[in-house]
């Protein structure tokens, strides 16, 4: 099935599955200066702090967050020289979304696009995991939850480690659970109860 990037609804659940090399991030990136636009949408267009992006990897959040901002700047110019009556090199993405805005409205498509790639790095993009650390940081009173939180990228060390301890140690104060030597160095004897 074929994918249309202009009739895409940008409203409700999405999904894009594709294998590597296909261009989901081209199209994630014409997706979001959709969303910027507000093209095909009743409301008006997004801001980057107002759209999340998810992803699996740290690399590929980076490499998401760049293509975005050169797709937005990239639209921008495109939006600009349309004003002006210059020619630019055909992009069949951007020729299509041109046509669906009158021309009275290009110069306030040029701007918004200029703000969004200016406001990047505002920009909620995250991996899975990034994302819900920040949501549970951010609502860390309403979660009852540490206000910081570290992600273990090895938590088997830290298990092994903590499972070596005398269980004294992890769960009395120091002052008790801190003995050199556990026989009776006085000679006294252990209270009974009996």
């Amino acid at each position: 099935m074929s994918l249309n990037l202009l009739t895409l609804p940008l409203s409700g659940r999405q999904i894009i599955e594709a294998s590597a090399g296909t261009g989901k991030t081209f199209t994630l990136a014409a997706l979001y200066v959709r969303l910027v636009l507000g093209h095909g949408r009743a409301a008006k267009g997004l801001q980057p702090a107002n759209i999340l992006v998810m992803t699996f990897t740290d690399a590929a959040t980076a490499e998401l967050r760049e293509r975005i901002r050169l797709r937005l700047h990239q639209a921008a110019l495109w939006f600009d020289a349309q004003v002006a009556g210059r020619t630019s090199k055909p992009d069949p993405f951007l020729l299509d979304l041109t046509e669906a805005f009158a021309p009275d409205q290009w110069p306030q498509c040029a701007a918004q696009l200029h703000l969004a790639a200016q406001s990047m790095d505002e920009a909620a993009i995250y991996t899975i995991h990034g994302w819900s650390r920040r949501m549970l940081s951010s609502f860390a009173l309403h979660s009852r939850d540490l206000f910081e939180q570290t992600h273990l990228d090895n938590p088997s060390r830290i298990t092994t480690s903590v499972s070596q301890r005398p269980l004294a140690a992890l769960v009395l104060p120091p002052r008790f659970a801190a003995t050199k030597n556990t026989s009776n160095p006085a000679g006294r004897r252990p209270a009974s109860f009996a």
